[in-house]
């Protein structure tokens, strides 16, 4: 299998994302509305791999006001819907991946939709392991008490 190769984030000092929200580059476009668009991703895991980006330039998933997360997960949903209905997809994964801990490459929030189908190779793997419940009480009082207010 090919290794995957990191591709630049910027070109000539450009958010390769906002440039192809912009149409300054290429793209293989799925859809597009006020707030978010949807194009292929030039290095796709499997067929029909697709990213949905805000259209404003916003960095991490906390920067994204209530309108534009839910117009990038509409679309996400939309493109996944797709992905069956072309039959490129038995099922869907979605992913985002927000900072450098998580993988993200891109300065630019993005939703992989990646239409999923038996064999595909792709693999999602972790360190799976069951907690104690006591365990599991004590870091949801942590979330809890760091949960921001609805918008």
């Amino acid at each position: 299998m090919a290794k995957r190769r990191v591709l630049p984030a910027e070109v000539d000092g450009e958010c390769v994302f906002c440039a192809i929200v912009a149409g300054r580059a290429e793209r293989s476009l799925l859809a597009e509305d006020d707030d978010a668009v949807a194009f292929l991703d030039v290095q796709p895991a499997v067929t029909g791999h697709a990213l949905v980006v805000p259209r404003r330039h916003v960095v991490a998933l906390t920067d994204l006001t209530a309108a534009e997360g839910s117009a990038v997960w509409e679309l996400g949903r939309r493109v996944a819907a797709a992905a069956r209905a072309a039959g490129l997809a038995e099922g869907v994964n979605l992913f985002l991946a927000d900072g450098a801990a998580a993988g993200q490459e891109v300065w630019h929030v993005h939703l992989h939709v990646l239409p999923r189908t038996p064999g595909d190779g792709l693999r999602l793997d972790g360190a799976f392991r069951l907690m104690e419940r006591d365990v599991l009480d004590g870091v949801a009082t942590r979330l809890r008490a760091s949960l921001p207010l609805a918008e």
